[in-house]
């Protein structure tokens, strides 16, 4: 509605006092320094784990109620003195036990006044002062001065809260007390005092109530990331009625309950009514006012002195000084951490910045040892023939911090009968001094391949292998949730040899074997790579788009241009899980007849050898399947492969002889 255009919202460290009128107890303890409570910030930290409820159900609102008659002249009615008197307190009840025996012997006061005076008529004594009757013709709610309510609305709303004060009716100081609660209760009264009135038609009881200020504005201060609108939201709709305090304890309810779904340390710390009928709500969160690490001995669980820079964790953290504390945040943050390879265990720990009202963090971490030789063996899907045909055996070493910076060294060697690589890797996952999580990876690689893939098996059983040397950088950055690109340079020189190990640039049917007549082909690429990755499972959607330029810096390096597309789906059916995937591309200019596509073999058209169906300068190839579990972790597959040159085949120099 347009009149809530007068709601404001502040956001400043002032301090605010405790409430004049009314105070609301938080669903948490407060800061000491905005709540000037004696809470420590430990409680407040520990709250935020509990979560209490909002009011003790065993702790009644503090207020005080008290019956007493006195005579006087049936033709002059009067009104008695003030009996007792109510006020709201939502606050927890740490006035302490001395209030209560002040407000127990104010009651037995009283009574022993009215014994005293002799006004016990209609009173029926039970041994016990708060048990004693008084009976009451008429039942009344006025102002505090007396007078008629100007809202029947809210006279109503008391009269409806009471429980045992009704006309006729002999009353305790107790029922009385009672029923002063529950006109506070119902939210809509700052003050109700009973009120004993002896008439001509017997004793009258008035609750004269205070009622609330009607809502005219709104100051909320300290919130920094609490949005706008939520707060207009939950007051829209009580703009020019009556504050209601059981709202209003919804209101600020649901304020810490949108902190506490999104993990924030936060809460309201204060609220209160002002002239004019403006509420301010004091938030108070608890911004991070220091992050330390914190190395932890893998056996001992002690403090040590780690290998791993402090800053190179640090900077992996999206949780900053200044900003409010986050618990969905910091475990994201964690998440993160481990995924670095280098720890085995990772916690954050909140704990209080002194009297400041931050919080400090301080991060567990357990290394993970750096590095280390492996070595092992397996079968190669490559074409070998002889007794150990497909054997190969590996050793690798690698280091994955180095200098403490979460640098990966891998040096790896793989041998087979034919087959064979040899690869260096260094990576920098994260460059220093870059904001954008770009990653550096130079590459060195010397790698030999069976060369029947194009050039088909020759005479006599004898064999050719493709030397490729390899080096290159490359980097890669995240260009938008789940998309990362690469891009780099690559420079390759690849030649054929025949099984002596000479270097020959034509085969047995005089097909050629490099594109350049040469023994030798050098080749400058750069390449693009962009990839789409959904959850990350087997079944998750998928799309790689990869581009390579051939750069003839030189006249003797070849020139060309390949594109290669794939993509894939999956969809749950039941148990089975459905996997659909396309793969696609093309290759224009000049190339070597080993750079052409091959068609066939496990990660194209399955039930092939690596290349027997085809090799082209195009091809498409899609495939689907179902996957099915069965017995424990075995699992059925069911599968269908397609693979087309789209007729390209013919145009890969040496292909013509290559019988598909």
């Amino acid at each position: 509605m347009s009149k809530n255009d007068d709601v404001s919202f502040t956001s400043s460290s002032l301090r605010t006092p405790p409430f004049l009128h009314h105070q609301t107890k938080p669903s948490l303890p407060l800061f000491s320094q905005l709540a000037k409570t004696k809470l420590t910030f430990a409680s407040f930290l520990d709250s935020l784990l509990t979560r209490p409820s909002t009011r003790t159900p065993n702790s009644p609102p503090l207020c005080s109620a008290s019956l007493s008659l006195s005579h006087s002249s049936c033709s002059d009615p009067k009104p008695l003195p003030i009996l007792g008197s109510a006020s709201l307190s939502l606050s927890q009840s740490q006035l302490g036990e001395s209030n209560q025996l002040d407000e127990s012997n104010q009651l037995d006061s009283v009574v022993t006044a009215q014994q005293k005076s002799g006004g016990a008529s209609g009173v029926h004594g039970s041994g016990r002062n708060d048990e004693e009757r008084v009976l009451i013709s008429e039942v009344l709610v006025k102002n505090k001065d007396g007078e008629e309510l100007e809202r029947k609305d809210l006279e109503g709303e008391a009269l409806a809260a009471l429980k045992a004060c009704r006309a006729n009716s002999a009353l305790t100081v107790r029922e009385v007390q009672e029923d002063v609660h529950r006109i506070i209760s119902s939210g809509y009264f700052s003050s109700c005092m009973p009120v004993a009135v002896d008439t001509r038609d017997g004793i009258q009881l008035v609750f004269q109530v205070e009622p609330n200020q009607e809502f005219h504005g709104l100051v909320c201060e300290g919130a920094s990331v609490l949005p706008t609108k939520f707060i207009q939201d939950a007051f829209r709709g009580g703009y020019g009625k009556v504050v209601n305090i059981k709202h209003l304890d919804e209101v600020i309810n649901s304020i810490n309950g949108w902190y506490m779904e999104r993990g924030l340390f936060g809460m309201v710390s204060n609220a209160e009514i002002l002239s004019g009928g403006i509420i301010r709500l004091q938030v108070a969160e608890a911004e991070v006012n220091d992050i330390s690490i914190c190395f932890l001995d893998r056996k001992t669980g002690e403090p040590t002195k780690g290998k791993t820079k402090p800053e190179t964790i640090l900077r992996q953290l999206t949780t900053k000084k200044g900003q409010v504390y986050s618990m969905l945040q910091g475990k994201r943050d964690v998440d993160t951490v481990l995924t670095m390879g280098i720890m085995e265990d990772v916690s954050f720990i909140p704990q209080p910045a002194g009297d400041t009202g931050k919080v400090d963090l301080i991060m567990n971490v357990v290394e993970r040892p750096n590095g280390g030789f492996s070595a092992g063996g397996g079968i190669s899907s490559g074409i070998t023939s002889g007794p150990l045909s497909g054997l190969i055996g590996s050793f690798a070493y690698s280091h994955r911090n180095v200098f403490g910076r979460n640098r990966k060294l891998n040096i790896s060697l793989e041998r087979g009968q034919i087959d064979s690589i040899f690869r260096v890797n260094y990576t920098d996952p994260w460059i220093e001094g870059d904001d954008k999580r770009t990653s550096r990876t130079i590459m060195v690689q010397n790698s030999r391949t069976p060369g029947n893939l194009v050039h088909s098996n020759q005479p006599g059983n004898s064999s050719l292998t493709i030397g490729r040397v390899t080096a290159g950088l490359e980097f890669s950055r995240p260009l938008r949730p789940k998309w990362s690109g690469t891009g780099g340079l690559i420079f390759q020189h690849a030649g054929v040899r025949d099984e002596n190990g000479n270097p020959i640039i034509k085969d047995h049917y005089s097909s050629p074997l490099t594109a350049s007549g040469k023994t030798h082909d050098d080749m400058l690429l750069a390449k693009f790579e962009s990839v789409y990755t959904g959850s990350g499972d087997h079944g998750s959607s998928m799309f790689v788009f990869n581009m390579e330029q051939g750069l003839p810096l030189w006249p003797e390096w070849l020139f060309f241009n390949r594109v290669n597309a794939r993509a894939r789906k999956g969809a749950q059916i039941g148990p089975a899980l459905c996997l659909l995937s396309l793969s696609g591309g093309h290759v224009v200019g000049n190339f070597s007849p080993h750079e052409a596509f091959a068609i066939g073999g496990t990660n194209s058209v399955r039930g092939y050898e690596e290349g027997a169906v085809s090799s082209g300068r195009s091809y498409v190839i899609g495939s689907g399947e179902i996957s099915f579990p069965m017995l424990g972790p075995v699992e059925g597959v069911i599968f269908a492969d397609y693979g087309t040159d789209l007729g390209s085949g013919p145009t890969v120099p040496g292909m013509f002889f290559v019988i598909s």
